[in-house]
């Protein structure tokens, strides 16, 4: 990962793959806003369908044979505990704050992604620290407004920034397992590992699995393929060429869909002062990516 260049904007299919990812990943903030299914339940469902879905594929490949595969189901595992917990997070923020707000502050993924890129060696140009101090100063911007408004939103706010976190977490491993196993074979041992994370949660708080009316469901099934197979499972297929900051910060992408569909399917705008705080970040991150670019083409 230190020899990877971390500056290299997508090419090829990574490009449509991507696209379709941040569209799929847009429609989860609204989802679970809109779903009455409890978090837990939704987060195990999800999890759990998502990674059957994909078992038959990483079976036929058979990739548990050497030290070295076994190693990397080992951190796959691991990914899944990060993942279930940054759901847990991302799911409540959406309960707790408005989807704009909760989706743009867990984007800030690719700034925790970039500092550990950063500490572990790896090279992130100088001129990219303007872009995520921009996108820092839009966090307090957010979270400020949020605190004058009520406690709740604010508790939204922080749970968001630490989903946000623990998804760096997630994708620096898929990028690193992704070496020796198959995107198929690390996406099933990763959500199945999230869904039994999540199962203490959901028989500790009570929260049921089966009983829903059809309308849940269909909610239910929307996430699975929107967020987690068409999202989650083709943005960890490009992590196979593409670098976990660039890919965590075309994440960001997912602010704009996301708003969007919540303006128009729930009626749901973010308080006004929130909204330059959203812009911000989104154009700090953007900065971020275009200054390392730029830096790379000039040290070619």
């Amino acid at each position: 990962m230190k020899d990877q260049d971390h500056t290299k904007l997508p090419t090829g299919r990574d490009i449509p793959l991507l696209a379709i990812g941040v569209i799929g990943i847009g429609t989860s903030g609204p989802i679970i806003a809109k779903s009455l299914i409890p978090v837990p339940s939704l987060i195990f469902l999800r999890n759990l369908i998502g990674g059957l879905v994909m078992l038959p594929f990483a079976i036929s490949r058979g990739e548990w044979k050497s030290t070295k595969q076994l190693n990397a189901i080992y951190w796959s595992a691991l990914a899944g505990v990060l993942l279930a917990a940054h759901f847990l997070c991302f799911f409540w923020s959406m309960r707790l704050t408005s989807v704009a707000t909760g989706t743009a502050l867990t984007a800030t993924q690719p700034i925790f992604a970039a500092l550990y890129i950063k500490f572990k060696g790896g090279h992130i140009p100088r001129r990219s620290i303007g872009g995520m101090m921009i996108a820092f100063f839009s966090v307090l911007v957010i979270t400020g407004v949020d605190l004058t408004l009520s406690i709740r939103s604010f508790q939204g706010d922080l749970l968001a920034i630490l989903g946000g976190a623990l998804a760096a977490s997630y994708v620096l491993i898929s990028s690193k397992v992704q070496k020796e196993i198959s995107t198929s074979t690390f996406t099933s041992v990763c959500y199945l590992v999230c869904s039994i994370s999540v199962l203490p949660v959901v028989i500790l708080s009570g929260s049921p699995v089966t009983g829903f009316a059809l309308n849940e469901w269909i909610l239910l099934a929307a996430l699975v393929i929107g967020a987690q197979l068409l999202g989650h499972t083709l943005f960890n297929l490009s992590l196979k060429r593409v670098s976990p900051v660039v890919v965590s910060l075309i994440v960001f992408f997912e602010v704009p869909v996301s708003a969007v569909i919540a303006l128009i399917w729930l009626s749901q705008q973010p308080p006004a002062g929130t909204i330059p705080g959203i812009i911000g970040l989104v154009f700090g991150c953007a900065l971020f990516v275009l200054r390392s670019n730029q830096d790379s083409v000039v040290k070619n």
